[in-house]
């Protein structure tokens, strides 16, 4: 008897909410037998009865160790976890805003969606290298989740996904997504064929396109039905949202004809290239746009510091303390400085533009003229006196005050030698020299 009596103020202390009209209706009798029986122990003043409408609900979404919480990772198939995530979904919407109970249902609701990501794409093991349309990918490691599939245009997470990255041009995607890839190594065609489109913006209107994606071949329009269409400032077409993601970029078009340095949008294809291209010297200026030099001041000085290197490079080749200190090396990022004075790189006029070329340059410049004047002597040796005057200290060939003539490349005073208005010495006397020679009367032959 005693341990019914127990029993029952067990089940009345600890209602079930779910069951409450259940119990209303049934154990009305019961309570009064019980409560006629033995009173139960009073409550402290202020605390609610637990038959309470508010009291019974607050149990109801307190933690039971013993019930099926929201959630729960029993679920084996895709299906059950889509049914875990509304639910626990809806639980959020009933809960008090910025509460304890949200915030943790909240979290179970990330834990879920990270399952079911990890059951789409499971953690097999994945070969470390896959080529595939010239692209060369490697099975990334890391487990940063900052990173954007370029194939589907979602998040990669890197925690539960494995993941690739092209090394040619850094095209990322899901290892699910690698067999959907339609679009080759931007990395080739700048092997291939490493030129600019220097028109710009060349539209040739969406029409043209037949109103689909240059790229993909999707169905675009202006209106954004299907998909919207998105001008890329380079090539002049247009693309879908999925090729063109308002990335900005440089235009080599704007910066010859306008200098013009302001990022513009581009699509991914485009951005990727131009990153590629970046660096590389295939920009004429003096053929594309010769009357650049009158309008921009810098690119007059940064001629002349290559044309001074070039001319300084002649004294490093032969000597040996400029080999040993590898001199030549201090534009080993710009290499084609020590090989011609016409070309430039995007890079190259970018950091003209900024300021910070002209700066190292003269440094680099400095650095080689005080080689040759100062500190070796093998170099002060193969300096030049000017022949006119007679006067003066060592020439050399890169000296602001001197002239150099065309022919021989002996070194003047520029007062003395106006750009071959005045006879050079040199050539003066190599014309004698060979005129003679050609006077003197050869071997008699019928001796």
């Amino acid at each position: 008897m005693e341990y019914d009596e127990k029993l029952a103020r067990f089940r009345q202390v600890h209602l079930n909410p779910f069951n409450k009209q259940q119990h209303e209706q049934g154990a009305g009798e019961e309570a009064l037998d019980i409560t006629s029986q033995a009173r139960l122990p009073e409550l402290p003043p202020g605390e609610p009865e637990f038959r309470c409408p508010e009291r019974v609900m607050d149990l109801g979404l307190s933690e039971d160790h013993f019930a099926r919480p929201v959630g729960l990772f029993l679920a084996s198939d895709v299906q059950q976890l889509r049914q875990a995530i509304q639910e626990c979904k809806q639980v959020i919407l009933e809960l008090p805003e910025h509460s304890e109970k949200q915030k943790d249902a909240v979290v179970r609701l990330i834990h879920l969606r990270l399952k079911l990501q990890e059951l789409k794409d499971p953690n097999e093991d994945e070969p470390n290298i896959r080529v595939l349309l010239e692209h060369r990918f490697y099975k990334e490691k890391s487990k940063s989740v900052k990173q954007t599939c370029d194939k589907c245009n979602t998040v990669i997470w890197g925690l539960i996904q494995t993941w690739y990255t092209c090394t040619g041009c850094y095209y990322r995607c899901h290892s699910k997504c690698l067999n959907l890839i339609s679009k080759p190594c931007v990395r080739s065609k700048v092997s291939h064929q490493a030129e600019y489109e220097l028109n710009i913006c060349p539209e040739a209107g969406l029409d043209s396109q037949d109103y689909r994606c240059a790229e993909c071949r999707a169905p675009i329009s202006l209106r954004g039905v299907p998909s919207e269409a998105r001008q890329c400032d380079y090539t002049g077409q247009y693309y879908c949202s999925h090729c063109h993601w308002n990335d900005l970029a440089v235009i080599p078009a704007r910066v010859v004809h306008n200098w013009d340095f302001e990022p513009r949008k581009v699509s991914r294809g485009s951005m990727r290239y131009l990153a590629l291209m970046m660096s590389r010297p295939v920009l004429r200026l003096r053929e594309i746009n010769p009357l650049l030099f009158n309008y921009v001041e810098e690119l007059v000085e940064i001629r002349k510091l290559r044309q001074d290197i070039l001319l300084m490079k002649p004294y490093f080749i032969t000597c040996r303390e400029a080999m040993a200190a590898r001199l030549l090396l201090q534009l080993q990022d710009r290499q084609h400085f020590v090989e011609n004075d016409e070309m430039y790189s995007v890079q190259d006029l970018l950091d003209t533009h900024t300021g910070r070329l002209g700066c190292s340059l003269a440094e680099t410049h400095t650095l080689f003229a005080k080689h040759i004047k100062l500190d070796c002597e093998r170099c002060q040796a193969k300096g030049f006196v000017c022949e006119l005057c007679r006067e003066g200290d060592v020439l050399f060939p890169f000296d602001s005050h001197t002239s150099v003539c065309a022919d021989c490349s002996a070194v003047f005073h520029r007062d003395c030698y106006y750009d071959n208005s005045t006879t050079c010495p040199r050539c003066a006397r190599l014309t004698l020299r060979k005129q003679s020679l050609f006077r003197e009367p050869g071997p008699d032959l019928d001796a």
